[in-house]
């Protein structure tokens, strides 16, 4: 697609070390960061603690979060905390959690008040193999909703409520970096950056105002490839 910048490499590993890499780039860099959830970025923020141990230029923040304590397995920031914040020499210049504990009414209206008018750089986002990205599920009413941050049910487990980042946030970020393996999302992934948008597919609604690009393994590629 005209759209995206689509990179494929092998296997999840190469794509954790290529996203860890992009991460250590930022930190270097400096401005506002996005994290997100999930298995292979948990890799990378790892690989990213490794190439660049100095965040002090960055703020970090979270794309969406679950509404559950922040030492809870199911954190978004929990996970992020382990795998990068604590493996840190010099930790981010602010660390803007999503407090999921207080309910996603109040958390999603704190968290737009501390959100205010910044500048996203970078937006790290993974897709399920549904299509959703953050916590914006296929034909939920939040697609169409235009505050910046969004209190959201879950589509699919664990099912506890969210707060999410809304598609115009997301969308006005420098540059949106998808990191997509797995042989089950391929066919999302066909959807969402070979097809046309659909609200059937979140994530083929959200493109930054710069640039996005999209990392897969091959197994999540193959119908992008075919």
């Amino acid at each position: 697609m005209s759209d995206v910048e689509l990179v494929v490499l092998d296997d999840e590993k190469e794509l954790a070390a290529v996203v860890g890499e992009r991460l250590a780039r930022a930190a270097r860099e400096g401005g506002n960061v996005v994290l997100t959830g999930g298995k292979t970025p948990e890799v990378a923020y790892e690989e990213s603690a490794k190439r660049a141990p100095d965040w002090s230029k960055v703020e970090v923040w979270w794309g969406d979060e679950r509404c559950v304590p922040p030492d809870d397995d199911r954190s978004n920031y929990w996970m992020a905390k382990r795998a990068l914040l604590d493996r840190l020499e010099e930790g981010p210049r602010a660390v803007h959690r999503i407090r999921g504990e207080l309910g996603k009414e109040e958390a999603a209206a704190r968290y737009a008040d501390e959100l205010g008018d910044t500048e996203l750089d970078l937006v790290l986002l993974g897709m399920g193999p549904d299509g959703h990205l953050a916590s914006l599920f296929p034909n939920a009413p939040t697609l169409r909703q235009r505050k910046k941050v969004l209190p959201a049910e879950a589509g699919l487990e664990p099912f506890v409520d969210r707060v999410t980042l809304s598609v115009p946030t997301l969308r006005s970020a420098a540059e949106i970096v998808f990191v997509v393996a797995g042989e089950s999302k391929a066919d999302a992934a066909a959807r969402a950056f070979g097809g046309e948008p659909s609200p059937d597919t979140p994530a083929s609604l959200v493109r930054a105002a710069g640039k996005t690009v999209v990392i897969l393994d091959r197994a999540a590629g193959a119908k992008l490839l075919a």
